[in-house]
């Protein structure tokens, strides 16, 4: 009997509305087709001088793609990633996230566009259609930065080895290469640098932290606890060594304007002092490397305490499908299995594997493939920064 697909609900209504929507989107297409016009849907995609009498376009746009290459790499992102996601986080953590990954960058758009427009008087500004998953799939991408900072990606059978956080950014300029071809417009470049910012700062400062990842000692607290205030998830964790330093200054900069217009609030003292990596809420650290001077005994346990707690979510992934997957063979014998009964473990969430040496995958996809917990994989323990990249 062939395995049974198992989708998590959240993955599985983004599947299937992305298809409904691209498919009906297709049919209008190819109804009004004509060699000398451009053909815009304003109650399915975000036109800015067509929809604002249409507002649910701010949320539908995100999962209508245009053609097949496009569909094809966002059915992917969101089988994958979705799935892995959804599983790490729980399925109301997963939509509270996508909703704001979704209609936010999408709003952030449509208003320069209009800017845009102000300023040019050119209409092609306000017919751009704004729609399609990138904003969804470079949020992935920042996501997995968090989860898994000290993974490395092999390609090209060896060839570029690179560390997850540096994926992000090369997403955006893969987007604005193809920006400047048809196949996408200026407002999917927008999308990506928009669903970049979003989607670290919900992360960074915002998100519930979940409570399976919390020390047990703590675990009571996860209630009140927000966002990841860890060195590895710094903003500048995302650009290449050199200009790291460039890029904290500046979003330091910013997060002193934000806590001075009360947006946010500085990470507390005694918090930093504790070094645990998370904050309770309304605490928040710096948005690039300040605290980077704390004491290395700290900052050693802070990370230390992250690594664990990675490595138990992969063995909680882990033994999630290992489960799923026994569920789908045929039941035994009821005396087949009274004899097996006895012999019948398994690996429990508060098991804390091994310290290990960093895994490297082929390919993003290939790992997730084979299970969720393929793309966790092994993490590597590096308080200090060594290797790739280094740390500023």
């Amino acid at each position: 009997m062939p395995p049974r697909i198992n989708i998590p609900p959240v993955s599985r209504v983004l599947l299937i509305t992305l298809g409904l929507q691209s498919l009906l989107s297709a049919a209008i297409r190819y109804r009004q087709w004509t060699a000398n016009s451009e053909i815009v849907i304003p109650y399915l995609n975000l036109i800015p001088q067509l929809s604002l009498v249409y507002p649910w376009t701010f949320l539908t746009t995100t999962l209508v793609e245009s053609n097949v290459f496009t569909f094809s790499i966002a059915c992917l992102t969101l089988y994958h990633g979705g799935r892995y996601l959804e599983r790490a986080w729980s399925s109301r953590e997963f939509a509270k996230f996508l909703l704001v990954v979704a209609l936010i960058p999408n709003t952030l758009c449509f208003a320069t566009m209009v800017i845009f427009f102000t300023f040019t008087r050119d209409e092609r500004w306000t017919l751009t259609s704004i729609g399609g998953t990138i904003p969804l799939q470079i949020s992935f991408l920042v996501a997995f930065s968090q989860l898994v900072p000290a993974h490395t990606v092999t390609l090209f059978r060896g060839i570029l080895s690179l560390r997850v956080p540096r994926f992000p950014l090369l997403y955006v300029g893969l987007v604005l290469l193809l920006s400047l071809t048809p196949m996408l417009t200026a407002a999917s470049f927008l999308l990506s640098v928009y669903g970049l910012v979003t989607s670290w700062t919900y992360l960074r400062f915002y998100k519930p932290v979940f409570p399976d990842l919390m020390d047990p000692s703590t675990a009571n607290q996860a209630s009140s606890l927000r966002g990841d205030a860890s060195e590895t998830f710094a903003f500048a964790e995302f650009f290449p060594g050199p200009v790291r330093p460039f890029v904290a200054a500046v979003s330091d900069q910013i997060f002193d304007i934000l806590v001075a217009m009360r947006v946010c609030t500085p990470f507390s003292a005694a918090a930093a002092r504790g070094g645990d990596g998370y904050h309770h809420h309304g605490g928040h650290h710096h948005g690039a490397h300040r605290g980077a001077g704390a004491p290395g005994s700290a900052r050693a346990e802070a990370e230390r305490r992250r690594a664990l707690a990675l490595k138990a979510l992969d063995q909680r992934l882990h033994a999630a499908t290992a489960n799923a997957a026994s569920r789908s063979t045929a039941a035994p014998t009821p005396s087949a299995a009274a004899a097996s009964a006895p012999a019948a473990t398994g690996p429990t969430v508060q098991t804390q594997p091994s310290a290990g040496g960093q895994k490297a995958m082929t390919t993003p996809a290939a790992a997730t493939s084979a299970a969720p917990s393929g793309l966790l994989g092994e993490t590597n323990y590096n308080p200090d920064g060594e290797g790739e990249g280094g740390r500023s």
